[in-house]
């Protein structure tokens, strides 16, 4: 019995409430109702402009009402617009009531009390969507898609995310998963009528498919990088001794005064992190306490913190100033990040020059040169980043991109049963090997859509969501 079997009808028995919108001032706040009883519900709360309280309202679907919402005292709570929505042709496939009022805490606040009142529950985190996923509406690559949408920073991102909502990752793998059942089928006639003899053309069949199939998922993987980086940003940390300019490149990169700035070394004392899109390329940016030996107690915190999130980062900006000799302090950390993905950046080239890095040829000859001070260098920085991190030119609107950790694990798993299936036909071994492969390869590719799934992960994905999603 898979999740849906599971849950399916203890969840869609309830009929569910939450603010659907951002708690605090706006110009709206939305109460969403989902469930058999939205519509009954609905009409103990609302009347219609021109009507009179027990008189009904004829709600049709798909329009919009305009009326006000009373409590259970029959005092008014505020004036609003109520929209119904028949199912199955809903977010959820249920019935569905938004109640649009008036933004701000207590009105909405107010109504979603009196709702709950008359007979449903609160909305779970997320629960909506569960919903539209338990009754088919959509399958969980496209479920993950919707908060990946709510959390997108970036153009690219978004498009990639609209891309699984769409569903082209759940086509392509139920694609994949439609020929594996052909061959399967296949497989269990030879076992289970071995006088036709045609294991030689299933065989034969199964390993056209499988060389097929592998170069598919092969293609996923190799997007998944790229696909990491643009639902996450690159994690980057500013590296180097104080007073190079670290937090002024922040500031630059940000194109704002994010952090403060002085001459004073050890300014910064603990590490400050945003995220910025600089021409399509996220960036996660940490800037850190100047990496020196010190007495003081909390700038020591701070530049043991500041090398912590080193071992963390996916990049390093290693900053030098090129105003002050190569010093020991910036040898350190030449040492601490050199199994890091760096860029090299000197900055103060305004000033006079007194670098020499003779003594680090390579670093000479990458390392780019910035004035923070006369806004330069920034399109070097980007240029340098898209060429580390991005092979070729991506587009994005045509190409199918995974951006999730677990679509990644899993098609490795598919990916390396299906290795198998392969080493057992090139081995001579017999068909029942090939089948068993098979078989695990399409459970890995069924659980990335949600054909199975255990309670925990559908659970953990969306409680990743907010209440009223």
């Amino acid at each position: 019995m898979n999740y849906k079997e599971r849950n399916g009808d203890r969840m869609n028995s309830d009929t569910i409430a939450a603010i659907a919108t951002f708690p605090g001032n706006a110009g709206i706040n939305i109460i969403r109702i989902s469930g058999d009883d939205a519509l009954s519900i609905a009409e103990k709360i609302f009347v219609k402009k021109g009507r009179k309280t027990g008189e009904g309202n004829n709600l049709k679907p798909r329009y919009l009402h305009y009326g006000h919402v009373q409590d259970n005292q029959g005092k008014i709570i505020d004036e609003v617009l109520l929209s119904y929505m028949k199912g199955p042709n809903t977010y959820t496939r249920e019935d569905v009531v938004e109640i649009n009022c008036h933004g701000g805490v207590i009105s909405a606040k107010k109504i979603l009390e009196t709702v709950l009142l008359m007979g449903c529950r609160p909305a779970e985190r997320g629960e909506f969507t569960k919903r539209a996923f338990l009754n088919g509406r959509i399958d969980l690559t496209q479920a993950e898609a919707v908060i990946d949408i709510i959390n997108s920073k970036t153009d690219s991102s978004h498009a990639i995310s609209m891309n699984h909502l769409e569903g082209r990752l759940s086509k392509e793998i139920n694609n994949i998963i439609e020929k594996i059942m052909d061959i399967l089928a296949n497989i269990e006639v030879n076992i289970d009528f071995p006088e036709y003899d045609e294991d030689e053309i299933t065989i034969s069949d199964a390993k056209e498919f499988c060389e097929e199939i592998l170069n598919k998922i092969d293609k996923l993987i190799s997007t998944a990088d790229t696909g990491k980086i643009f639902k996450e940003g690159i994690k980057t940390v500013i590296l180097g001794k104080p007073n190079v300019g670290k937090s002024s490149l922040m500031n630059f990169l940000l194109n704002e005064n994010r952090a403060i700035v002085t001459e004073i070394p050890g300014t910064t004392r603990d590490t400050i992190e945003e995220y910025v899109n600089i021409k399509g390329i996220p960036l996660r940016i940490i800037d850190t306490a100047g990496i020196r030996d010190t007495e003081d107690t909390v700038e020591k915190i701070g530049v043991e913190k500041a090398l912590s999130k080193v071992d963390e980062a996916d990049l390093v900006m290693m900053l030098f100033d090129s105003s002050r000799e190569l010093e020991a302090e910036d040898e350190k950390i030449l040492q601490y990040i050199q199994n890091k993905k760096t860029i090299y950046i000197k900055n103060k080239t305004d000033l006079e020059n007194k670098l020499n890095l003779s003594g680090y040829e390579d670093i000479e000859k990458e390392a780019i040169n910035i004035s923070v001070v006369n806004n330069q260098g920034l399109d070097e920085i980007i240029e340098k980043l898209s060429s580390m991190f991005f092979e070729g030119a991506i587009n994005i609107e045509n190409e199918l991109i995974i951006n999730s950790a677990r679509h990644k694990n899993l098609l490795i798993n598919a990916k390396n049963s299906l290795d198998e299936v392969l080493k057992s036909i090139n081995n001579g071994m017999t068909i029942d090997f090939v089948e068993i492969d098979l078989k695990e390869t399409m459970e890995n590719l069924g659980l990335i859509v949600g054909k199975s799934v255990s309670d925990d992960l559908v659970d953990k994905i969306f409680n990743e969501f907010c209440i009223g999603k």
